[in-house]
């Protein structure tokens, strides 16, 4: 299909800077071991964020202590329960121990407990019982965003098109649509839309879910890939292009996921595309993206009251991994987690941008001055999502202005 309005050259994107990437760094065999190394890197380097908030003693030190004392602990949420009172006993777990903190059903803060999800990191400080045994919370801490945090941004006018969810492969992929918005890339109109950011699942995939064979237009992978890459050979070629993996692509389920083999390396290499793991911190003009396919969403999304998280609203759920400082907190879920020296899916850093995908929705805000994104699908509904009332927002491009962080969505249905 032909560009509409003239063709446009010369972008100079400057190359991404990528951190956090596990690609070529994946050490877990899955040995006990390794979980503990995982969770106790965990705990320790957000336990150094929380640390400014409260004067942390380990449950060894509250065990010793005679009771009736103000004391505050940082810890990983281990077990949440309510009382026969109706009050809440929080359990958290430190290198040295489990502590049982209480929260009472009248406080202010009550309502912070249905925020929590297991195996997050939070502080709590309030006053010890008069036998020491258990911490009455006075209130409770995420490591969350800092208010007074300030984005960073670029020193001139260029723009960024984040997209996620192609699915080429599946019979409802939008190739049509797909073309609209690569010939719009030539235009006039987008000369200063220079970075093309892919948040996963570039294909369809195999076996991902009950009877997808059935709804397949390519059914083997690699040629699934080789289609993707000539989808991909659309949009123009002076663009720097960068994508990660989601649950559908060709690489392990667990997260951390690195990024593709070599053999999918050659297939996806329109452009010099450049391939990072999932997920991955991508510094484009001096803006930090965290770029996270997005799975974990869905945990939280049934964990969490509606009005915190929800698929319609799919950037609140995000705001919950902003404030968790943590992209997939819980473990055991449906969230598939692999261990490794270091997790790699913390928040260490305060992104400036936070993108994701997974869920098929468009949805963005800002939370403490980061912008979230999800930005939908490339994806008509298919057979499976009618059985789950998935309702997906497809063929919408989201273009953020990378030196004012102003978002524009472009329709291309």
């Amino acid at each position: 299909m032909e560009a509409e309005g003239s063709a446009v050259g010369g972008r100079s994107p400057v190359p991404a800077t990528i951190t956090g990437d596990v690609t070529g760094r994946s050490t877990g065999t899955g040995e006990y071991d390794e979980f503990v190394t995982v969770f106790r890197d965990r705990y320790e380097r957000l336990s150094k964020v929380l640390r400014g908030r409260v004067t942390h003693r380990p449950t060894g030190s509250l065990e010793s202590s005679p009771g009736g004392e103000d004391a505050a602990l940082i810890g990983m949420v281990n077990d949440v329960r309510s009382t026969a009172s109706g009050h809440w006993l929080v359990e958290l777990e430190d290198t040295q121990g489990v502590f049982p903190c209480l929260v009472m059903k009248d406080k202010p803060i009550a309502e912070l407990v249905d925020q929590l999800l297991l195996d997050e990191v939070v502080a709590v400080d309030g006053t010890l019982s008069g036998d020491g045994s258990i911490l009455f919370v006075d209130s409770l801490h995420f490591p969350d965003i800092p208010r007074t945090h300030r984005p960073n941004t670029a020193d001139r006018h260029v723009q960024a098109a984040l997209v996620s969810d192609v699915h080429v492969g599946s019979q409802e992929f939008m190739g049509e649509a797909w073309s609209r918005f690569a010939d719009w890339l030539h235009t006039a109109e987008a000369e200063s839309v220079e970075y093309l950011l892919i948040a996963g699942d570039m294909v369809e995939g195999v076996g991902v879910y009950p009877n997808q064979d059935e709804e397949l237009s390519i059914v083997d992978i690699y040629e699934q890939y080789e289609a993707f890459s000539e989808h991909l050979k659309e949009v123009p070629g002076d663009m720097e292009i960068v994508m990660i993996p989601g649950n559908h692509d060709a690489v392990r389920l667990a997260e951390p996921q690195p990024g593709f083999t070599e053999e999918l390396r050659d297939i996806l290499n329109a452009h010099d595309a450049r391939i990072s793991g999932n997920p991955s911190m991508v510094s484009v003009e001096g803006v930090d993206v965290l770029m996270y396919h997005g799975v974990s969403l869905d945990e939280v999304i049934a964990e969490l009251p509606e009005e915190k998280a929800s698929y319609d609203e799919p950037h609140k759920a995000m705001y919950q991994l902003l404030k968790k400082r943590h992209v997939a907190p819980q473990y055991g879920g449906h969230t598939r987690l692999a261990p490794e020296e270091r997790d790699y899916l913390v928040m260490e850093a305060v992104p400036d941008v936070f993108h994701t995908g997974h869920v098929h929705k468009l949805g963005w805000g800002k939370y403490h001055n980061v912008l979230a994104i999800n930005s939908g699908c490339w994806q008509e509904q298919t057979d499976f999502q009618k059985s789950v009332n998935i309702e997906p927002d497809h063929a919408f491009a989201p273009i953020l202005d990378l030196d004012t962080l102003n978002l524009t969505v472009r329709d291309f249905n």
